[in-house]
């Protein structure tokens, strides 16, 4: 049995991004090339590694098993191509990131566009992943660094892992431009207990850390709306249908909204995380300097 590194990476990006149309999408191919490809696999190992439930797959337990051993074999492949690139001195190869949702424009995209006059060579995936998702992904090896926040549960230090500080980024109330609240400098969240709330999707962080705060200040929130795009929260509160509290960098100037700090002040520490040993892969660190270049 001879398998195909090509071949692999399908059935691993099946694994991590879970329909066969995602995954021709992210290579460039069809549908049914992808397929093929896989039956291919399933042919070359003699094993059942997908099953077909009407027009949708998913992997048996021996793709689950075959999809980790493929990242950990794609894995070393790329370390060894790194480590020949290493000898030419120049950094090349893909690199998948993965930002929260403010951090795309503000840190990512700036980062990347340094990275593509430094580096040429190197190539980016970019996807967009909350907090409590990037770094679970980031263990599981689905990415190669994130961009997240080093203050929410799951984000420990663990020795698998290197988080490398980019910023600070305050969390502030975000009101409608007529709002009594705007006469203050700042707020404390007490003065809110009667306000409508606007929130990120349960479970997320923006979410948890809200509700947490409010608990704290001594009241149960009104939530009125969850959303996953602080686009469509900003909105709400621009139309004074609620209020929300966001980080700094989510607040788009487009919005007529204003913004106050909190009082007591809350600070959120961004960071890069990164599994070790991350010197060993150039173009790994050739993104972490474009992120730090921004500092």
């Amino acid at each position: 049995m001879t398998l195909n590194p090509w071949r692999l990476r399908l059935l691993a990006d099946l694994a991590t991004y879970g329909t066969v149309r995602a995954v021709a999408q992210r290579g460039n191919l069809s549908p049914s090339a992808v397929s093929q490809q896989l039956a291919t696999l399933e042919r070359e190992t003699r094993t059942a590694l997908l099953e077909r439930t009407g027009r949708r797959v998913r992997l048996t337990a021996a793709g689950v098993l075959l999809a980790g051993r493929a990242r950990e074999i794609l894995a070393a492949m790329d370390a060894a191509e790194a480590e020949l690139r290493r000898l030419a001195d120049e950094p090349a190869g893909t690199v998948t990131v993965a930002a929260f949702q403010s951090a795309v424009q503000a840190l990512a995209e700036p980062a990347l566009a340094r990275l593509a006059a430094r580096h040429p060579d190197v190539s980016v995936v970019l996807l967009e992943l909350e907090p409590h998702e990037s770094m679970p992904a980031l263990r599981r090896g689905d990415v190669d660094l994130i961009i997240t926040t080093a203050d929410f549960a799951g984000a420990e230090l663990s020795p698998e892992i290197d988080l490398v500080p980019l910023a600070t980024d305050p969390v502030v109330l975000v009101l409608p431009p007529e709002h009594p609240l705007t006469s203050a400098e700042s707020v404390a969240l007490e003065a809110c207990a009667q306000q409508r709330w606007t929130f990120d999707v349960a479970g997320s962080y923006m979410s948890e850390l809200s509700t947490r705060l409010c608990r704290e200040a001594g009241f149960e929130p009104v939530v009125i709306c969850r959303f996953n795009n602080y686009m469509l929260a900003l909105q709400h509160v621009e139309n004074g249908r609620s209020i929300t509290m966001l980080p700094k960098l989510a607040v788009d100037p487009r919005y007529r909204v204003v913004t106050r700090p909190l009082n007591p002040p809350l600070t959120r520490r961004i960071t890069a995380a990164v599994r070790r040993p991350a010197a060993s892969r150039p173009e790994v660190t050739a993104v972490l300097s474009a992120l730090r270049a921004g500092d």
